[in-house]
Order: structure tokens, then sequence, then C-alpha cells
């Protein structure tokens, strides 16, 4: 069976991913499957920087406002919706284009990754899990930062589950992030990889002025609002960066100025998270963006790849 292309735009966060994808969509007749662990959150986006309806310009986009913030989403079940998604649009013969800057929903669609098998060390699981009981969900939380910092960073303490399953993999031999490094390409798609970057420092600033803008746009009225929706501070959405540090700022225990500085350091760090993670896909293209003044040139260079590739297979 022929491979289906798999065009995947990605970078760090605030990089300039959306206006770009929007015009190598309308070229390459794609619809978008976003790749953003938020923006699959109705409600939330003002935080999460979700696309507008404007910024689509027609451009068909899925995976945007799946589900609601009270639903417990994993890499599993973006899979699985993507999956159906990619089937559909190539049926319908156009192309498909991921855009977003979670490495974890690009690896399940990158890699053959069968969440039904992977079943673990039932053993191991069963003393984390004592070992929980005993000591906590803190200390539990603990114990991840010290084996897998990235990890930590992005699994709540309250979620349970999520905390023993990644001590399990890392107490089993390797750390979350670096799973990948044994896995295989999916058989199903061609992935043609195109990562975006920029000189970090602009790319930090560009970070920092995206937080003025959320919350010029009204990120606390956003926040407030899911909270008097009755979704609870302690849900998996609201540990994004930018909610939770608004909910703590609503709480009293920062001042608005420290919540902001707060919302633009996490942010950066994550940048820096994405860019050693994007680094792992050997098979990618990487494009400076400050090497061009012009969209139409880059987008120009950039469909000279893809189609380079398609042209070769």
């Amino acid at each position: 069976m022929k491979k289906i292309p798999l065009i995947i735009l990605t970078g760090p966060t605030a990089v300039g991913k959306t206006v770009l994808s929007i015009e190598l969509a309308k070229n390459l007749n794609a619809e978008i499957i976003s790749a953003d662990s938020m923006q699959i959150y109705k409600y939330m986006d003002i935080g999460s920087a979700k696309v507008t309806d404007k910024e689509m310009n027609g451009v068909v986009h899925h995976m945007i406002d799946e589900v609601t913030p009270n639903y417990a989403f994993s890499v599993s079940e973006f899979q699985k919706r993507s999956e159906k998604y990619i089937e559909d649009i190539h049926e319908r013969e156009k192309s498909v284009l991921v855009t977003g800057g979670t490495g974890l929903y690009l690896n399940s669609l990158i890699y053959n990754m069968d969440f039904a098998k992977s079943n673990g060390n039932s053993k191991l699981r069963e003393a984390l899990e004592n070992e929980l009981a005993e000591k906590g969900i803190d200390y539990m939380h603990e114990k991840l930062k010290s084996l897998d910092d990235e990890a930590a960073s992005r699994i709540h303490k309250n979620n349970t589950k999520r905390v023993i399953r990644a001590l399990e993999v890392c107490l089993d031999g390797k750390k979350m992030q670096d799973f990948s490094n044994d896995l295989k390409y999916n058989d199903k798609y061609l992935p043609i990889i195109i990562v975006l970057n920029r000189d970090r420092e602009i790319l930090y600033n560009r970070i920092n002025k995206r937080v003025d803008i959320m919350m010029e746009a009204g990120l606390i009225e956003e926040v407030k609002q899911l909270l008097d929706m009755g979704y609870d501070k302690d849900l998996i959405s609201m540990q994004g960066i930018g909610y939770k540090e608004i909910v703590k700022y609503l709480e009293g225990m920062y001042t608005l100025e420290e919540a902001v500085e707060i919302i633009k350091r996490d942010s950066r760090r994550y940048a820096k998270r994405q860019i050693t993670w994007f680094k792992r896909y050997k098979e990618s293209k990487w494009f400076d963006l400050e090497k061009y003044d012009d969209l139409e040139i880059l987008k120009g260079d950039i469909m000279n790849y893809i189609e380079n590739i398609i042209k070769h297979v």
C-alpha cells in the first residue's frame, strides 16, 4: 500500500507556525490537523493562542475544540482521532498538513506506537502504587522530577495515574522523552518533517510579546469564565501554561506582575524543551526564519522541499 504523505510543520511556541501553515495549506490543497495539546479544548482560546476563524481563512482545521476542559484527553486518543481524519482527508484526495508543537502528539503519528500493547511492568507498577499509598503524591511527583524533569513539568501531580506511569517508564530503564529511540516509523505514512526556528533572543522576545497580547486580549476573563463554568483548577487542562498562573493570581498567591513574568519564563523554558525534542527528528528539515525577509520566498523553499521528497518516493 502506498504511504500517505504526512507533511508536518512544527517548531517552538510563538515561532510563527500559524500564518505559514495557512499559506502552505492553500498551496498544497491541504486540510490541517492541529498537534497542540491545549487547542483541543473548547473555551480555552486566548491562553492556547488558538487559531481564529479569521486566521483560518477558509482552510479546514481538525483537532481543535474537540473536547471540553474536563475531558481526560490522552496521546493515544489524539492518535486514534487524528488517524481517522488523515484517512478521510486522503480519501478525498486532499493533502494532510499536521501543525503544532506538542512532541508526544507528533510522535504518535510519526512512529509505530501501539498504545494497546503497552502493558508495562506490573510488578514495578504495584510497588510504585504501594509507595504512593505510603508516601503520598507530592513525594512521588518529586521523585519523577529527579528522574525526568521534562516529564514532571508536563504531568500535574494530581494526575496520579500518569505520574505512576511516568515513573514506571523511567525506572524500567528509559525516560519518557527518550521513548522514540527504539521506535520505527509508522508504515502507513511518509513523514515530511519541517521545523521552523529563530534566533533564540528573537524567539524569546516574541514569546514575551505574545503573553502581553494574551493579557490584553482578556486571559484573566477567560480563566474566570472557565472557573465560573465549573471547570476545576486542578484539571489537567487548567495546568497549561498561562492558566495555572492566572488561577494563582486570582487566588491571591501571585501579584499580576508575578503571574505574567512566570508565564513568560515558563513559556521560554517550554520553547527550549521543544527545540531539544525536535532535534531528535533526524529526518527533519530546519528553516531558520531569520534568513527570510519574504514569506513567499520561505513558502517557495518549503514547497520545493516537500515536492522533491514526494517526487522521489
